[in-house]
């Protein structure tokens, strides 16, 4: 790989485990983060997500047969002082306190971190309905991830790190924190990591999908491959035997009525299979789905 590749790449890990005693939360995952891309990092609780996005910041010791990981051109835990004055994490229980007014939380990040912007903090919360007289313990839960975001992304940083970022917030909040982050911090140049269980809700954000299962990346793909790569095809009942016949990942109900059904085959099916429906662009709700069910699960059965 030459310099200028390099450059291009904010996080590579390669054979990647992180262990807790005898529990594997991460098994020998190995990817890339190019830079100026929205990754949505995707699995069921406790498939490993909180666990590499710690190890990608530093939290988790990977200690001897770990694996690989650079993160900026560093290594997370030796080097975590340096990787977060370009780096930002926002963990699933992040807090702000609650005594303090927002700007106090200003005045206390300019102290801090030597990328951080005060001018920049206050323009994004211009955005928001948070003032910064404002006490965090008066704001709603919303409007105190819209001003963590805020302060977050008032940081000159390359890559921004988030766990469950919207986690119990209303629908309304979420598009707001959404839109804020795609607008005030996407420039192509830097790179987002998402964890979250509204897929169907960041589907449109994202560029790239990483998808954990059990420790193990079960999928590492541009939505632009994926939809090249994974074909779904709507069908009637009556050819369903036809069709699970082909061997799909999945097969699912689509509505209602006998024309309600669909599979995603991994590839192109076989032209008589294709000839017996109609095809369909998977979403990544149901990807999701097909790589991550138990094989015994069908929601055909539903």
């Amino acid at each position: 790989m030459n310099a200028a590749e390099s450059q291009d790449v904010l996080v590579r890990a390669s054979h990647l485990n992180v262990r807790y005693g005898a529990k594997l939360a991460v098994d020998d995952v190995s990817f890339t983060i190019p830079k100026g891309r929205v990754v949505g990092l995707l699995g069921h609780n406790g498939a490993g997500k909180s666990s590499l996005m710690k190890a990608m910041v530093g939290l988790v010791d990977l200690g001897q047969g770990g694996g690989e990981l650079s993160v900026l051109g560093m290594s997370p835990r030796p080097q975590r002082a340096q990787l977060l004055e370009q780096a930002c994490y926002i963990p699933d229980v992040a807090i702000l306190p609650r005594w303090a007014r927002v700007s106090d939380l200003i005045s206390l990040m300019s102290g801090l971190h030597p990328r951080f912007s005060a001018d920049r903090a206050r323009a994004l919360l211009r955005r928001t309905s948070v003032g910064l007289n404002d006490k965090v313990k008066t704001l709603s839960k919303g409007m105190v991830v819209q001003a963590h975001l805020a302060l977050v992304a008032a940081i000159d940083a390359r890559l921004m790190i988030l766990d469950e970022p919207t986690l119990g917030l209303d629908v309304l909040s979420r598009k707001a924190f959404y839109e804020m982050l795609i607008d005030e911090w996407c420039d192509g140049e830097r790179s987002v990591l998402i964890s979250t269980h509204q897929v169907e809700e960041i589907e449109s954000l994202l560029s790239d999908v990483l998808m954990l299962n059990e420790g193990k990346l079960v999928l590492s793909i541009s939505l632009e491959d994926m939809e090249k790569r994974f074909v779904g095809v709507s069908h009637d009942a009556a050819v369903a035997e036809q069709i699970a016949a082909a061997h799909p990942l999945l097969r699912y109900r689509t509505g209602a009525g006998p024309a309600g059904n669909a599979a995603i085959f991994d590839g192109a099916p076989p032209a008589h299979v294709q000839a017996l429906g109609q095809r369909i662009r998977p979403s990544l709700v149901d990807l999701f789905v097909a790589l991550t069910r138990k094989p015994e699960l069908d929601r055909t059965q539903f």
